[in-house]
């Protein structure tokens, strides 16, 4: 093999070795410190307990984050990426997910009242025993792709697949 070539292969290979979307610890901290960060990779990041309201995280990508315990309040998730994320017993009063891809994400016990979740995406997405009864933009065929429990609590003439 030539030089040239080899330098090369050596190089593609390396790139393919590297996460191409590895988390950014200093977005990361800054969340947790309580700041805003639109747009930002915050993927896996432990946000858990944390107690930051109307932070702006539109767009940010926040798969497989642990948001368990977290309070939330009024923050914007607009098209954010929170594929598998963990929300366990999270409060997201009047947050919006707008557009929202939640895939996969767990919200078991969360409270999610007053939220938005116009366009968001529900596919797999557990809602046991949260609490969502006033919560707007949700639509019957977006719930049919997500589940619950007898305990979750939906707006009137809305129901959920059971989990």
């Amino acid at each position: 093999m030539k030089p040239i070539l080899t330098v090369a292969v050596v190089a593609v290979l390396a790139a393919a070795a590297l996460p191409a979307f590895a988390q950014n610890a200093g977005q990361i901290a800054r969340v947790r410190g309580g700041a805003s960060c639109p747009g930002c990779n915050l993927f896996q990041a432990a946000l858990s307990g944390l107690e930051a309201r109307g932070l702006n995280l539109s767009g940010a990508r926040l798969r497989q984050a642990d948001l368990s315990l977290v309070v939330m309040n009024r923050t914007r998730f607009t098209n954010a990426d929170l594929r598998d994320v963990e929300a366990y017993g999270g409060v997201f009063s009047s947050s919006n997910f707008s557009g929202a891809n939640l895939t996969n994400a767990s919200f078991v016990g969360a409270y999610l009242e007053g939220a938005s979740f116009a366009g968001a995406t529900l596919t797999g997405a557990n809602f046991s025993g949260a609490s969502l009864a006033r919560a707007s933009g949700l639509t019957q065929s977006r719930l049919n792709q997500a589940c619950g429990d007898e305990a979750t609590r939906l707006p009137g003439g809305l129901s959920i697949p059971r989990c």
